[in-house]
């Protein structure tokens, strides 16, 4: 019996002209998951990819699984595919959910005939497919309202497709149709639940990690690269950027006032994003901010932060509150990673009372103390790469 995976395309059915070149994409994407898990020919139609294996040794399930998490897909069925004929559909249909079928008291059968050649209707294949279930389960009770099972029956241009129904996908749009972006991440909760959101997006990710050792340790460097190897099962390779940022810390601490110390140490690391940003092609950056969140975050001190940005600064969580961050990071397998107790540069100095609603010009004149244009210079030359 031959399957196939038919995936049903989100939003890029929407694109138009464009929708071919996402739909590129997609299957680009599809291929680069799938090819360790054997040889699988791509074939576009009706607002769907079948995936059809070329080994039959393949392994559907991790392949299920793959495609659950690519991005641009709504949808998707593990289907038996036979003939647009009555007297193969029936039969394949009886055998391929015989598990389903067996273990369930009522059901129903839904058809789509985009074949309009087709000599039966839909409700006409409806009928003959639940009559023969039937006969061939005759515990089985039909129930059009709310069955336990739903038997699909889909005769395309070419071929029937038949399956137990379709699971969601993770939607958006393929990852690289929406540009390269920088993302500032550190070992908590909402910089990778930031990274994941844009890149649902079809945005491509680098990835900037800021590290000050002694104070932070190499197993906060890996706890930010574990991190951000989750969120590549969706969005693909990442190559992060670690920035040394312990004499800059430093000399913030030891030359300004201590209440400025987080608003100024977050415009550093913006100017330093940004030029590695620019060296990576990056058209924009992230960061995991949400409104109110911490001192640095609230308007005044993102207003302090964004003025110096030369790009746009995304950020995906803005209006979210920490349940619904946890929420998302719970979904995408980083909270329990998120919360282990190894600390990031953003914990350095941390001053008792950090300004919330900080002044632009005493912000300036509290940076006219320092002269780090050098040791920026050397933290963007100095910063390692490592490819997730």
């Amino acid at each position: 019996m031959r399957e196939v995976i038919l995936v049903k395309c989100g939003e890029l059915v929407l694109k138009g002209l464009n929708r071919r070149s996402f739909e590129d994409v997609l299957i680009k994407n599809l291929k680069r998951a799938l090819k360790p898990l054997g040889r699988v020919e791509f074939f576009p139609a009706q607002s769907t990819i079948e995936l059809k294996p070329l080994d039959e040794a393949f392994d559907f399930e991790a392949a299920e699984a793959a495609v659950a998490r690519a991005f641009g897909i709504v949808g998707y069925s593990r289907c038996a595919v036979v003939e647009k004929d009555m007297q193969q559909i029936l039969p394949v249909a009886a055998e391929y959910l015989k598990d389903e079928l067996e273990s369930t008291a009522t059901f129903k059968v839904e058809a789509k005939r985009s074949d309009k050649k087709f000599p039966l209707t839909s409700p006409e294949i409806c009928r003959t497919a639940g009559d023969y279930l039937i006969e061939q389960y005759p515990h089985l009770a039909v129930d059009v309202h709310k069955p336990q099972l739903t038997v699909h029956i889909e005769v395309r241009d070419k071929l029937a497709y038949i399956h137990g129904g379709a699971r969601a996908g993770a939607g958006g749009l393929p990852v690289g149709t929406g540009g390269r972006a920088a993302v500032m991440i550190s070992g908590g909760i909402d910089s990778p639940v930031a990274s994941w959101m844009m890149s649902k997006r079809g945005v491509a990710l680098t990835a900037i990690h800021f590290a000050s050792p002694p104070y932070t340790s190499q197993r906060a460097e890996d706890k930010v690269a574990e991190l951000l190897r989750r969120v590549s099962l969706y969005a693909g390779s990442i190559k992060l950027i670690v920035v040394p940022f312990t004499k800059i810390q430093e000399e913030i601490k030891d030359l300004c006032n201590e209440d400025y110390f987080t608003i100024i140490m977050r415009r550093y690391m913006m100017r330093i994003a940004q030029r590695i940003a620019r060296q990576e092609n990056c058209e924009a950056l992230i960061t995991g901010e949400s409104v109110g969140q911490v001192a640095s975050q609230t308007m005044k001190a993102l207003a302090c932060t964004d003025i110096i940005a030369e790009m746009p600064v995304f950020r995906p969580l803005i209006g979210m509150d920490k349940d619904e961050i946890i929420t998302i990071s719970r979904k995408i397998d980083t909270f329990e990673t998120s919360i282990l107790p190894y600390e990031d540069c953003c914990t350095v100095f941390t001053p008792k009372h950090p300004k919330t609603k900080p002044n632009l010009p005493a912000v300036e004149a509290e940076e006219e103390k320092l002269s780090l244009e050098a040791e920026l210079e050397k933290a963007v030359a100095e910063a390692k790469v490592v490819w997730i």
